[in-house]
């Protein structure tokens, strides 16, 4: 992390309690769902990885500074370019109204940023994302950090001890992250998430 957009200076958080989203308990609440059967946006995937980044890092009313350094994003496009990164983007037309971004390691996926400039544009990427991780033989969902606007979603803490052993074991799992076509609907997206 960083403290600043024009921050040089780099830190690693290691926290003793770490946010974990259990892909097979992922909430969806009947709204959202009833948001994302509608299909009035386009989800895509890997289209736009520095423009979600560069939406991630903007200012906002309730964050007027961020974490992502351009030295943060640059190794994140650096992760990217080796396929080791992937962005779940959610469109309406030409215009990106959010998405997320994190890095995928055998069966773990790291969510890093999510982001929205419409109403529920991360949440219709964050269930677009939990599908394909679900489809893709996924074991571990890590969100760093239980939010209260993650806990409507089944994000759980647990103990670092704990983690390292999920950790462990999902790294070594082979997934695949574009098992889903990279063209599923929001309807598509809500079967796959309740038959696995």
């Amino acid at each position: 992390m960083s403290d600043a957009r024009d921050d040089e200076y780099l830190f690693l958080v290691d926290p003793p309690m770490r946010g974990v989203l259990p892909l097979e308990d992922f909430h969806v609440s009947s709204r959202l769902a009833r948001t994302v059967r509608r299909d009035d946006y386009a989800v895509r995937v890997d289209t736009s990885f520095r423009q979600v980044i560069e939406l991630c890092a903007e200012a906002a009313s309730d964050r007027p500074t961020t974490w992502i350094s351009h030295s943060i994003q640059a190794l994140y496009q650096a992760l990217f370019a080796r396929g080791l990164a992937h962005s779940v983007e959610v469109w309406r037309e030409d215009r990106l109204i959010g998405g997320l971004y994190g890095v995928s390691i055998g069966g773990a996926f790291f969510g890093e940023s999510m982001v929205s400039r419409e109403t529920d544009a991360s949440k219709i990427a964050l269930v677009h994302l939990v599908a394909r991780l679900k489809v893709g033989g996924y074991h571990l969902l890590d969100c760093q950090f239980q939010t209260e606007h993650l806990k409507q979603f089944g994000v759980i803490e647990m103990p670092k001890a704990r983690y390292l052993d999920l950790l462990a074991d999902a790294v070594d799992l082979k997934a695949d992250f574009y098992a889903l076509s990279r063209k599923t609907s929001g309807h598509e997206a809500l079967k796959a998430i309740a038959e696995r």
